[in-house]
């Protein structure tokens, strides 16, 4: 991810609107009608992209918009594809129409003047978004300003096998002492994965005093200090690691496979209904079940993005705003689907759409609301890159 260091060199003002405005819903959709949205969003995951096939099929038959899923492995591909054609002078009709992003890449896009938009608050279903009780409106502490809308919210959870590990660990430190008994038994995915620099941002916020000191930007002044914690605790875990730290799953599906496959006990993931869907698909067994820390986690919002020279981004509104329609993230949220949480503020809903949510069994292995605690923010962007950067420095094995 270093290499998005470079977009915050690239200020020049861009033409950040189409000719259409976000507010005239009626003029969106006609010129929406008939265009093709390439959507670049990570393609990892077999329900995920099942989904957002569903979605194709549902924006085709209400609005005429073709959907295509370019599937990524790694979000900042996008991002430099979008500053590329920047510096190529491609400023209408580029290849990428939306991006599913946070974090660090959101940030980089949005410093550099990358993003169409405003648009967010101005699609129709943001009526029903709850602005008050969920991080819609900033995204690892930057503000959005109506540059991304939200689709998907996530709380890290730990999964467990429990015909192995029969009890939940309530701390970092409970796993390191659990590794260390039970060596070879835990994994993560490897960094700059997403899911992998979770795991670590994780462990640095719960084993900080105050980890409110991580929604300042990460600096020279301050980083070996405040994440010392972090490479100690995790040069006492990584021996213990599943084959001794020595190789890491690429990614969160394939360490969930390890379960599936006996060779681990503990998961980290960023679904709370991951594991019940996981069972449903028999991609996990039906021991698994998920617990949280005793002091929260980390939870965010998953945002799409326009980048600024889309030459669909009437199409790209309207995908937006039907990922956050009841209809979408009602099916999002079914545990046999994807069980990702909602968005949406259940008050603000109609009484037909608040009974599709109603109707949803959130299954075996999906905490409740309350048993999830309390939330951990999103440390600074800056943190994530040059966390990742670091461990691979200190623990990267290649792939």
């Amino acid at each position: 991810m270093k290499h998005l260091a470079v977009l915050a060199t690239l200020l020049a003002p861009l033409p950040a609107l189409a000719d259409t405005d976000p507010s005239d819903w009626d003029a969106v959709t006609a010129a929406a009608e008939g265009q093709t949205v390439y959507w670049n969003a990570w393609g990892g995951s077999t329900t995920t992209n099942d989904f957002i096939a569903w979605v194709g099929q549902r924006v085709a038959e209400d609005y005429g918009v073709t959907l295509e899923h370019v599937k990524l492995t790694d979000t900042a591909d996008a991002v430099t594809r979008v500053l590329a054609e920047k510096q190529a002078g491609e400023d209408d009709d580029g290849a990428i129409d939306m991006i599913w992003i946070n974090g660090a890449n959101f940030a980089a896009m949005k410093d550099a003047d990358l993003l169409f938009g405003p648009y967010a608050e101005q699609l129709p279903n943001w009526a029903y978004v709850d602005v008050d009780g969920k991080t819609v409106q900033t995204d690892f502490t930057v503000p959005t300003d109506g540059l991304e809308s939200p689709w998907a919210m996530a709380q890290v959870v730990f999964i467990h096998d429990t015909a192995d590990l029969e009890q939940p660990l309530g701390s970092m430190l409970e796993i390191l002492s659990w590794s260390n008994e039970n060596p070879g038994r835990f994994t993560y995915p490897q960094p700059p994965d997403f899911l992998g620099t979770t795991f670590l941002k994780q462990a640095l916020i719960d084993l900080l005093d105050d980890p409110s000191v991580l929604a300042e930007p990460a600096t020279d002044a301050n980083y070996d200090e405040i994440t010392a914690p972090l490479w100690a605790y995790l040069d006492a875990l990584t021996p213990t690691l599943w084959r001794e730290g020595r190789a890491y799953p690429a990614t969160g599906p394939a360490q969930l496979q390890l379960i599936a496959d006996g060779e681990v006990d503990l998961a980290i993931s960023f679904s709370p209904g991951e594991a019940t869907a996981a069972i449903a698909n028999n991609q996990l067994p039906p021991t698994a079940r998920t617990f949280v820390l005793d002091k929260g986690t980390i939870g965010n919002a998953s945002f799409v993005a326009i980048p600024y020279n889309s030459g669909s981004s009437e199409g790209a509104m309207v995908v937006a705003n039907f990922l956050m329609s009841p209809e979408a993230q009602a099916r999002a949220q079914d545990p046999e689907i994807l069980g990702y949480g909602t968005v949406l503020d259940m008050d603000a809903l109609e009484a037909e759409d608040r009974a599709r949510f109603d109707a949803l069994s959130l299954g075996v292995a999906t905490l409740s609301p309350a048993e999830l605690g309390t939330v951990q923010a999103e440390p600074h962007p800056s943190w994530a890159t040059r966390l990742a950067d670091d461990w691979a420095d200190r623990y990267g094995v290649a792939q």
